[in-house]
């Protein structure tokens, strides 16, 4: 198994190889790895152009793909562990990000740590995911009868 982060690990494992890249441009030749596989990665990449790199990368490198994100309709957002805030205007984000949110009260984060969330965070829709992938089966998991993630499959 290899994994590509941008950071090292913690500690070292001999089970995994580690690659320290960008996914936006892997150093694997095309269809090197059976399987390429993403989890709650994709929404962490800001720009649109970005994340159609990222998701050309993962269908060029993997012969199979799995590619999974959290919904943006799931009505409480995993990175803040609060509900409906990721609906609301930016701004309002903004002002309600350090004191109002599980993540804020707990990380405390600086104003430029909010302004980076802020930028960094988008979630997916599956629309949105069907556009990176069109040629892959977006299942849909769920929790309590609502779409809690989406993932990109190829067979």
């Amino acid at each position: 198994m290899t994994i590509a982060n941008l950071e090292p690990p913690a500690r070292r494992n001999s089970r995994f190889d580690w690659v320290i890249a960008d996914a936006r441009r892997l150093p694997f030749r095309d269809g090197a790895f059976e399987v390429a596989f993403s989890n709650s990665v994709i929404e962490h990449i800001s720009g649109p152009g970005d994340r159609e790199a990222f998701a050309a990368e993962i269908v060029r490198v993997g012969r199979r793909y799995y590619v999974q994100t959290p919904s943006r309709w799931f009505p409480i957002e995993p990175h803040l562990m609060t509900p409906f805030v990721h609906y609301l205007p930016r701004p309002l984000q903004r002002k309600l990000l350090r004191n109002f949110t599980v993540w804020g009260v707990l990380v405390r984060p600086t104003p430029q740590g909010c302004d980076a969330f802020l930028r960094d965070i988008r979630l997916m829709t599956a629309r949105d995911l069907r556009q990176l992938f069109p040629a892959a089966e977006i299942w849909r998991e769920r929790a309590l009868g609502l779409v809690k993630s989406l993932i990109a499959v190829s067979r």
